[in-house]
Parts: C-alpha cells; structure tokens; sequence
C-alpha cells in the first residue's frame, strides 16, 4: 500500500544567514488589490490599490516568508479606512516576526459632485496614498492626496484689457496626524483654496460660472501653496505637513512648481 505520509519540506528563507547583515526594507512591490475604502462619511467605496509590503529582516536569517504578505491583503478583503489602517500593519510585524513593518497603497479615490448652477452630478476622481510603519519608536501614517484644480494668473488678468490664462493644477498634500484626517478633508480643503474647483460634468450655466468665478479668484502657484499651508497649520490634529502645487501651463510649454513643508 502507498504511503500517503505528508513529506515534511525544508523552510530554506529560515535557515541562518552567515554574512549578518541585517536588511531594513525586504517584501514585495506593484501588487494590485481590490479593497473598499471608507472616509468620514461612513459610505464604502470599491476600488483597486497598489501596494508595496515590507518588514525588516534581522541579520540572522536569510530570508522573509513573501507569501504571508498576499495572505495578510487577502484577509482583509473588507473596508479599509485611514483610522485601521495601523492594524494591517501590525498584523505584517506579527505575522513575519519583524521588529518593523511598512504598508503602501496608492489608489483611485471618487467623489460625486454637483455642478454649481445646473446641480448636474458627475464623479470626480482624485488621488491617494496611504504610508503606515511600525517600528521600535512606534507607529506613524503619512496620508497623501492629490487633487486637481484651476489656477488663474493674476499677473494676466492685471495686464491683459480682457481675459487671463488659466492652468490645470495637481496639488499634493502629505500629512501626519495626532488625529484622524480624512481624505474628504484634504480634498474639501484644497479645493477652498484654488482659484476654482473642477468637475467631471458641467452645462453651459456652469462653465460660465466657474468660468467667472476662477477669474474673480486668481492666485499664483505661490499664492496656492501657502494659502493651503495656513490651513494646515490652523488644523490641531496636523503635526506635519507638505504641500505642493504643479501648475500645467497653458502659455508655456513647461510647468510651474512650488512646494512647502512644515513640522509643527
């Protein structure tokens, strides 16, 4: 009779590693997941993260177990949001027995918006990226969003008899909290700031509208970045912060760029 005996195999990345030296960062990169993510509304959106997953790895031995990080993203397969988001990565230090651990993800982030005159409703999309590490000294998040929006110059509309040029700008903002910031917040926050916010979907009442309204509002790239820094550094829970603005010329074949970053 055959025997049907489970063999046991050699677990090779735990055998003692002789060159002792110790790595910060080893795990894997570009994975794709599905997950649901929840802001301060409390409502569920699906979308799909890029994630990269690392722990350290003592001198020691010679190698981490790569597939417990695909089975840690597949155990939570439910909503993520930026309050949990330490838990998953305590659960990676647990699970691969490492003094620190550091979960990416950069997602799609949707937002419905009404048009300002005909109250039309289209989604927006926005950027976002959510770093969380664990180490030694404890946990820390940096939450990044980037959100799209006018930006009219005032130098154009001081010279010009009509008119003045307008851009399409990306604002990123990276912060670290005491308190949970959501998402929707640094987006509402940005968009205050801008010379106009932008929509997916807007009528001809509307593009007049925006239209007008970014002209009554014109700010340099270096008026939109500190006018967003003021606010962060009015907001309480914000310990530190960045802020950066490229601005996509519309008379030019280059950008314009301006950045500030602050501990408070």
């Amino acid at each position: 009779m055959r025997d049907c005996a489970v063999e046991i195999l050699e677990d090779v990345q735990g055998r003692a590693d002789p060159r002792a030296i110790a790595i910060q960062q080893v795990g894997i990169r570009a994975v794709r997941h599905p997950l649901q993510i929840q802001d301060r509304d409390g409502i569920v959106q699906p979308t799909i993260a890029r994630c990269n997953m690392y722990v350290s790895l003592p001198a020691h031995l010679k190698g981490t177990h790569m597939s417990r990080f695909i089975e840690i993203l597949n155990a939570h397969e439910g909503s993520f949001s930026v309050e949990g988001f330490g838990a998953v990565v305590e659960e990676m230090r647990q699970r691969l027995e490492a003094d620190s651990a550091r979960l990416e993800m950069r997602f799609p982030f949707f937002i419905e918006k009404t048009a300002p005159v005909s109250g039309v409703r289209s989604m927006l999309d926005y950027e976002v990226k959510l770093a969380g590490e664990i180490t030694p000294a404890g946990y820390r998040l940096t939450m990044g969003v980037m959100v799209p929006v006018t930006s009219l110059c005032p130098c154009s509309k001081s010279i010009s008899e009509y008119g003045a040029h307008n851009q399409r700008a990306h604002v990123w903002v990276h912060v670290r909290a005491c308190e949970t910031v959501w998402i929707r917040d640094i987006i509402d926050l940005i968009e205050a700031e801008a010379s106009c916010e932008l929509y997916g979907l807007l009528k001809r009442p509307d593009e007049k509208y925006v239209t007008e309204y970014a002209y009554d509002h014109p700010k340099f790239v270096e008026d939109l970045v500190r006018d967003v820094a003021l606010r962060l550094q009015e907001d309480r829970r914000v310990q530190w912060f960045s802020v950066s603005s490229e601005n996509f010329e519309s008379i030019h074949n280059h950008s314009a760029y301006a950045m500030i970053e602050m501990e408070k």
